[in-house]
């Protein structure tokens, strides 16, 4: 019995043994438990889609920014930009309120800088802080429908905004220390000449940016306003493709300052020029409103039948080759019976003068929309500027051109805006319309009066200004009547 005990036990230690070392023979084992589930991964997080990079170009964006509708080309919102009502210290209204620079001003700073005071003042923030913002979040600034105010999507197409976005990212900045900087007249003579000098002439007088009763040539601007420009030797012109870019000039900030302190020796006006343009239309070219009703002396001829604004232009009455009653103006459908100015020359100012304002005959007077400055720029033009027009005959044929040298005259100065075959202006209309060849054709003395001095109200170059010789513009003339009239 005893044996049996001591063989049984010694059988259970040997299946323990066996089950331990992975033998077939094993006791009955307890339900093992089930292993914990591993833990779920964490599902995987979507990286935000990056905004597309914009591309556009920036110097355009600076031109926006000065004006966006001339830039542009789109018709002007009829009403103020919406936010104009929330300030009352910046009077001007209608287009001005749209424009970038009216709120933000020409050094980018609004109410910190020097729009900060004075008749612009607005208390708008500028975007000079905004610059270190990337330019899609610019872009969603200008574009941000929750902020219909500033919303500008409504009149500004998507690459405009683009470009906007992109010159307040890129090339916005405190323009301070350049117009600190000490300028070097010599080298911006220099520059001036290689750059500018073809369109704004030798003493930058043959555009007028602003209107002839407050002319505004460079020379105003670097002296009155030289972070306005600034901006415009930056950038250029808006809806002016031909006037070069100083950062695409390769310029440095130095370059800028030297060109500017050169714009401060020149003068700041061109009264014989002014004058004639005045004397083209002198209420487009004052920008004055048009007085009502004729002339006083118009009832005193009954052979033009023309009315209203017309009967004021000293033009209508004395003749486009000045003579009056005794030139080309002495028949036909614009004949008065006035006498012409051609004369006037050997009278003095103080003379001239009290014809104008009304002393010698109180129907002649043309104040107050003649001001004091104004009297005296049609003065000099009728002392200086009254050239007896002989090369052109009474049939409009004109003597004595080169017809290669106008060709050429033209090609440089007046195609970019006249066109190839002088038909890209029409300043007439659909039903008769009027281009540059058509003047020259039907009218050769008022195309020399506009290719002297320039349109009114226009930023169109003036020859006298360019340096132009009488012989350049009878070349000129020579060349226009080989152009298209219709």
């Amino acid at each position: 019995m005893k044996k049996v005990l001591v063989l049984t036990g010694v059988l259970l230690l040997l299946a323990v043994v066996v089950a331990a070392c992975g033998g077939q023979a094993t006791p009955t084992a307890a339900p093992t438990a089930k292993a914990p589930a591993a833990p779920k991964a964490p599902a995987a997080t979507k990286a935000p889609t990056a905004a597309p990079q914009l591309v556009g170009d920036p110097i355009r964006g600076g031109k926006l920014y000065d004006d966006w509708i001339k830039e542009t080309g789109v018709e002007a919102p009829k009403d103020d930009q919406p936010l104009w009502k929330t300030q009352s210290t910046n009077k001007r209204a209608g287009v001005d309120t749209w424009r970038c620079k009216e709120c933000h001003g020409w050094d980018y700073k609004g109410k910190d800088g020097a729009y900060g005071k004075g008749s612009h003042m607005t208390g708008f923030v500028g975007v000079l802080q905004t610059a270190s913002k990337t330019p899609n979040e610019i872009l969603a600034a200008l574009k941000d429908s929750t902020k219909p105010d500033h919303n500008f999507s409504t009149v500004m197409n998507d690459q405009a905004l683009a470009d906007l976005a992109l010159f307040i990212n890129k090339e916005v900045k405190d323009v301070a220390p350049i117009l600190a900087l000490a300028g070097n007249a010599d080298h911006g003579k220099t520059l001036y000449q290689d750059n500018c000098i073809n369109c704004h002439g030798p003493k930058a007088l043959a555009i007028n940016f602003g209107n002839d009763a407050a002319p505004e040539y460079p020379a105003n601007l670097a002296n009155d306003n030289p972070p306005e420009l600034l901006n415009k030797l930056r950038f250029g012109q808006p809806a002016v493709t031909d006037m070069p870019s100083g950062i695409d000039n390769g310029w440095q900030d130095q370059d800028y300052a030297d060109v500017a302190v050169y714009l401060k020796t020149l003068p700041n006006d061109s009264a014989l020029v002014e004058g004639g343009r005045m004397y083209d239309n002198w209420i487009e070219a004052l920008a004055v409103a048009a007085p009502k009703g004729d002339q006083p002396l118009w009832k005193t001829q009954t052979t033009n039948t023309r009315t209203g604004i017309d009967t004021w232009r000293c033009k209508e009455c004395h003749g486009w080759d000045y003579k009056g009653v005794d030139g080309v103006y002495g028949s036909g459908s614009h004949k008065t019976g006035f006498k012409g100015v051609f004369k006037t020359a050997s009278m003095s100012a103080d003379e001239l003068t009290a014809w104008l304002n009304g002393a010698k005959n109180p129907d002649h007077n043309f104040t107050p929309a003649f001001t004091k400055e104004s009297l005296a720029r049609m003065v000099a033009f009728l002392q200086q500027g009254l050239l007896d027009k002989t090369f052109i005959k009474a049939d409009k044929t004109v003597v004595g051109g080169d017809l290669e040298h106008g060709k050429k005259l033209y090609n440089t100065t007046c195609k970019s805006c006249h066109g190839e075959d002088g038909k890209t202006i029409n300043f007439g209309d659909d039903a008769a319309p009027e281009f540059f060849g058509t003047i020259a054709a039907d009218n050769p003395w008022e195309f020399y009066n506009k290719a002297t001095v320039g349109q009114p109200a226009a930023a169109m170059p003036a020859g006298l200004e360019l340096g132009w010789t009488q012989q350049d513009v009878i070349d000129l003339l020579t060349y226009a009547r080989t152009l298209p009239t219709k």
